[in-house]
């Protein structure tokens, strides 16, 4: 009788690890993992060359500049950074006047401005600096602006192909 109770026993033992009750032979505890991150501000800034049409002091811009609208920056930032861009006075600027150079010494003033009426210069300093609307990016996705470029009639210069480089900065 003794052997058909251990027996009995034994099977039910069986029957239960078998059928995967664990309630039975563990006990569980719990806890929470924090995972956090920090996303950091952060752009990037490109643009392509603003590129005038051909300058002609005698005839086409004798009493009329030369304008151009084919240059921009192009932002790229972190969602909710707020921004300004800044664009340098060039690698022949006099002062603060923006100078085109050809091969020679002779140089071609200019001037790039932020808004299409030519009445805001655009600068690198406080107060002269480019600030989208909104400030804020949006969202990730680039953001381009447009620069305006003039050259002021009746300038004075040999026939040949004059160049500048401006620094684009965003501050961020």
């Amino acid at each position: 009788m003794k052997f058909t109770k251990v027996l009995s026993l034994l099977t039910i033992v069986g029957a239960l690890l078998l059928s995967g009750n664990t309630a039975v032979v563990a006990a569980t505890a719990t806890t929470n993992l924090p995972v956090s991150v920090q996303v950091a501000s952060n752009c990037t800034i490109s643009a392509t060359a603003v590129a005038f049409p051909d300058y002609d002091p005698i005839v086409t811009h004798a009493a009329s500049p030369d304008d151009s609208t084919a240059g921009s920056v192009t932002v790229t930032c972190t969602k909710g950074t707020s921004v300004n861009i800044g664009l340098g006075l060039g690698a022949n600027a006099s002062g603060s006047t923006r100078r085109m150079k050809d091969s020679g010494t002779n140089y071609l003033t200019y001037e790039l401005y932020s808004n299409a009426g030519h009445t805001t210069v655009w600068g690198n300093a406080v107060g002269s600096w480019y600030t989208p609307t909104p400030a804020a990016a949006p969202d990730k996705n680039p953001r381009s602006f447009t620069v305006y470029g003039r050259i002021a009639a009746a300038q004075d210069v040999p026939a040949g192909t004059f160049n500048d480089t401006v620094v684009a900065t965003v501050n961020f």
